[in-house]
């Protein structure tokens, strides 16, 4: 079965009401004040969920309990009140709350505006899944790009503002790994933790007609090919229609990184696209999920772009 486009949340208004959540690990205070000031600069109510600042009390590298962090989430999402939910960091802890979601609840409640990536992806792939809603691979409140990087505030801002503004996708350094034209629904997000995900309760199965995103943090090119190659052996890259990779931040040598990539996903003969500009790198591009998009990768080395064929709000 072909991958459909998801139902999108509507885009943020001034004085929206934005909760900020922390699915994973544990939070700085002063960045997360740093974040609230930025979001409050662009006329935007934010909040900070309950928990946000917890730490589990024997796990220190979790943000409190599983049970604080799904409430934290399910209570922003279901609040009638609330128009977006923004992530603070990512680090790990999503896979450990996600099943403790009421996703019956979340679909009741519609879409909303999402963002976070990194150990985020496990609820990018839920709230596809699960609930159906388009969400958007992005920057998080507490985190140091988005603090430090005004591409990666501008991206984001107008996305959540005036979406039809940023349909093409994809920083100067973007090339052709693969030369080529591809259409499909994008999805994706951390590609360790898309390999994590497989063959637990609710997960992808099919991504046939997909257009594949992916990144990644500290991921050494031998366990870049492990990623990749479990992936390859389960199917899920099957019928796959392109790979738009972002930043693989401090995960070695970049020339070993490319070779991997060019090794798993060259013989698939869809096109690749390297370093489009987004993930954990030092400018991170908002990449909206479950959107029908088109991929283009010259082969005379010309500009390489995503243009998402929607706006990522309605």
């Amino acid at each position: 079965m072909t991958l459909q486009p998801l139902a999108r949340p509507a885009r943020l208004r001034p004085g929206a009401r934005v909760a900020v959540v922390a699915p994973s690990g544990p939070v700085p205070a002063d960045r997360l004040e740093r974040g609230l000031d930025l979001l409050r600069g662009w006329d935007l109510d934010p909040y900070a969920a309950p928990h946000v600042l917890d730490t589990h009390p024997r796990l220190g590298h979790l943000a409190g309990t599983d049970e604080d962090r799904a409430r934290d989430l399910q209570e922003a999402w279901c609040d009638p009140g609330v128009d977006a939910v923004l992530c603070a960091r990512g680090g790990y802890g999503a896979h450990r709350m996600v099943d403790l979601l009421d996703w019956s609840a979340i679909r009741a409640a519609g879409p909303k505006v999402f963002v976070g990536y990194s150990d985020i992806t496990v609820l990018h792939e839920a709230f596809a899944l699960r609930a159906g809603f388009s969400t958007l691979h992005g920057p998080m409140v507490a985190t140091e790009v988005f603090l430090k990087d005004e591409a990666t505030r501008q991206a984001l801002r107008s996305t959540l503002f005036e979406p039809e503004s940023v349909r093409i996708l994809g920083l100067d350094a973007a090339a052709a790994l693969v030369p080529g034209t591809a259409r499909g629904v994008t999805f994706g997000g951390c590609v360790s933790l898309l390999a994590a995900d497989a063959g637990t309760p609710g997960a992808r199965t099919s991504a046939r007609g997909g257009l594949l995103v992916i990144e990644d943090t500290g991921e050494e090119p031998y366990r870049l090919d492990g990623i990749l190659t479990r992936l390859l052996r389960i199917g899920a890259l099957d019928g796959i229609s392109g790979v738009v990779c972002g930043s693989w931040e401090a995960c070695g040598p970049y020339e070993g990184i490319r070779d991997v990539l060019l090794d798993r996903l060259g013989s698939l003969g869809i096109p690749v696209v390297e370093e489009l500009g987004f993930g954990h790198g030092p400018t991170a591009l908002t990449v909206p999920l479950g959107v029908p998009a088109v991929l283009d990768a010259p082969a005379d080395g010309g500009r390489c772009t995503l243009t998402v064929q929607v706006p990522a709000l309605v």
